[in-house]
């Protein structure tokens, strides 16, 4: 068996205020891991983390989230998969991640995401479209629905801490995280 690693995050700000009372869930973005450390992390959202209208695809850059956000509030789970669906997963991040700059946010399909209705603009996604898309096609997933239609609270639901699949590993703010976690052997996580 292998492993991949979900991150759930609660950051500040108004779009993030707004998606927050959408969801109505802490946490409002998702990214994909590959290491414990989210060394090799990918998502689909700010391409900087202080311009939340430049948003794509992107390979997350802990040092940049932590300097603009040193609160910002994590919770990591681990989720087994087989060694295929693993390199299928890498496979498609690093594949995508080369041609970034034709992967956006999908701005105008989000009325579409709160009403449940499918939506697909070519090379557009959310950070959860995008996680539902992969771990779908990897067979890690099903959905039960179009991967345009799956929010982070979906994501949450089918491999968060309280899903029975995901194992939570750490949950608190990014700092203590890069501080000490990657070498703490997470038993018992403290909210």
């Amino acid at each position: 068996m292998a492993e991949i690693y979900v991150a759930f995050v609660d950051t500040p700000g108004l779009f993030a205020l707004l998606i927050r009372r959408v969801i109505r869930q802490r946490y409002i973005h998702v990214a994909l891991a590959f290491d414990r450390e989210l060394k090799e992390a990918y998502s689909v959202g700010r391409r900087n983390p202080a311009v939340p209208l430049l948003a794509g695809f992107e390979r997350e850059d802990r040092e940049k989230i932590l300097h603009k956000y040193p609160h910002a509030r994590y919770q990591i789970c681990r989720i087994s998969c087989t060694e295929q669906q693993k390199r299928e997963l890498e496979e498609q991040a690093r594949s995508t991640y080369k041609k970034r700059f034709s992967c956006h946010y999908v701005i105008l399909g989000l009325p579409f995401v709160v009403l449940q209705r499918p939506f697909y603009q070519k090379n557009h996604y959310t950070c959860s479209s995008w996680l539902a898309k992969v771990t779908q096609e990897a067979g890690l997933q099903d959905w039960g629905k179009h991967f345009s239609m799956v929010t982070p609270r979906d994501v949450y639901e089918a491999m968060g801490k309280d899903s029975g699949r995901g194992q939570l590993i750490f949950e608190g703010e990014l700092a203590e995280w890069m501080r000490c976690g990657a070498q703490k052997k997470w038993t018992a996580v403290t909210v």
